[in-house]
């Protein structure tokens, strides 16, 4: 497979040709949790209050292969960037990538296996809802590894230019994930209903036709194959992938993590607030999709650019993703709020459910361009192997604004508070990505000083 070359053109041509394949694979991907909230969503209000509690959780520990795939694709691209000709440091940096990713994974899914259930009951799990979460526990564990497999070598694919097979590799593990999930919840002809049980056992197994695809596709193109001196420099890729991939895992984390404190604050209000709540993040993930895969595809753009020292056109191809956070954020907000009572009833069961899913939708759908800026500005920092300024970002916009406001604003204003919340959270994450990119030399200079050109100039 050719290494496409990002570092010439257009940048919004090379921003195109990553992404839009990705914004099919991040769909299919978040889709998965849509469908086991409808699914699970049949079968009463406890297994899907049982998912808004795991929700959160497991989206924290999926943040580490978040983490590991921004350091491979940065150590990756970059290299790529600096020298054409040397084939070798890539394969070796993927290979190492993937070993230290995968003993990592092992490592957290054993944890989570053993300490989840006391995870739970602190978030405010109990009786019915909290036995749906430990029937779910065991097989998510076991589908971590091959999680992780799948994201280091999808980032391996995109470090080359290749969001396409990225995207592909998704869309199958989501197909399959998704396909056999109403068997195994609901039960068929021999195969009995497994429930909340059921729908971890599909993501196992969709994951790992996932991550199988994945690593005989890199092996069979050559980006994960026998090379010279494979241990070559090991210790020193893996010191750059944890440089990386530590702050960008936590970056990831602190978001979700933080999720789950505000969904403890959600749960004093009752189980339907946190299914309504949990309903309109998943709706509200999938909304974010284009940005999602904007953020996947603009860390190969900014790592094979710095890394062939041409910053200039890193710069232009971050402000052009903030332009389009901005114009997509308000045609979104537009949508949501007019069809919020529609979208709610689909995935939150129950009128009261419904009212809260609805009631979040329609405010803080308005503020939702401030989290893309967020998601694109730290994927650009991690590609430029500045990931201690993404992480501080999104540290600061957490534990500093989101989880304080939404304790403080809910005794004050009950649920809408929470969402006030959010609202201002998102606001901060403008201003701080603004702030980030300034300090990182991701702006134009004017004059001595670094200022933000989102807009184009006008010609004359």
């Amino acid at each position: 497979m050719a290494t496409a070359d990002l570092t010439k053109g257009p940048t919004w041509k090379a921003l195109a040709w990553v992404s839009a394949p990705m914004t099919f694979g991040i769909f299919a991907v978040l889709s998965v949790g849509l469908a086991d909230a409808y699914f699970l969503g049949q079968l009463g209000q406890a297994p899907l209050a049982a998912v808004g509690f795991i929700y959160p959780v497991t989206t924290a520990l999926t943040s580490l292969s978040i983490g590991l795939s921004a350091g491979a694709n940065a150590v990756v691209s970059q290299t790529i960037g600096r020298d054409r000709d040397d084939t070798e440091a890539p394969i070796r940096l993927a290979l190492h990538s993937l070993g230290l990713g995968l003993g990592l994974a092992i490592l957290v899914a054993l944890g989570f296996h053993f300490f989840a259930p006391t995870l739970f009951q602190w978030m405010g799990a109990e009786g019915a809802a909290l036995e749906e979460t430990r029937a779910y526990v065991p097989f998510w564990a076991l589908s971590f590894p091959f999680l992780v497999l799948m994201m280091v070598c999808n980032a391996v694919f995109r470090a080359h230019g290749d969001g396409a097979t990225s995207a592909a590799i998704m869309v199958l593990a989501a197909v399959v994930n998704i396909a056999i999930n109403p068997l195994l919840i609901f039960g068929w002809g021999p195969i009995p209903g497994m429930g909340t049980e059921g729908a971890a056992l599909a993501t196992t197994i969709g994951r790992a036709v996932g991550a199988g695809t994945a690593v005989w596709y890199a092996w069979r193109c050559g980006m994960l194959t026998v090379c010279e001196k494979p241990l070559k420099g090991l210790w020193s890729s893996i010191r750059e992938v944890i440089a990386v991939g530590v702050p960008a895992a936590g970056s990831n984390a602190i978001n979700p993590a933080g999720m789950a404190l505000v969904t403890a604050a959600v749960a004093t209000l009752g189980e339907a607030a946190v299914a309504g709540f949990g309903a309109a993040t998943r709706v509200q993930s999938v909304a974010l999709v284009a940005l999602f895969a904007l953020s996947a595809g603009i860390g190969p753009v900014v790592g094979q650019n710095f890394g062939a020292e041409k910053q200039d056109r890193a710069r232009s191809a971050l402000k052009q993703a903030w332009l389009f956070c901005v114009v997509y954020g308000v045609v979104l907000a537009t949508g949501v709020t007019i069809f919020a009572d529609q979208i709610a009833g689909f995935f939150a069961d129950g009128s009261e459910a419904r009212d809260y899913a609805a009631q979040y939708l329609r405010i803080v759908s308005w503020s939702i361009m401030g989290y893309g800026i967020l998601v694109i500005t730290n994927a650009a920092m991690n590609a430029r192997s500045k990931a201690a300024y993404s992480l501080g970002l999104s540290l600061s916009r957490i534990f500093v604004v989101y989880v304080p406001l939404a304790w403080a604003l809910m005794w004050m204003f009950d649920y809408t508070g929470i969402l006030m919340a959010a609202v201002l959270a998102n606001t901060y994450a403008i201003i701080g990505g603004l702030f980030c990119a300034q300090a990182t030399g991701m702006m134009t200079s004017v004059q001595g000083r670094e200022v933000p050109k989102i807009l184009p100039q006008a010609n004359g």
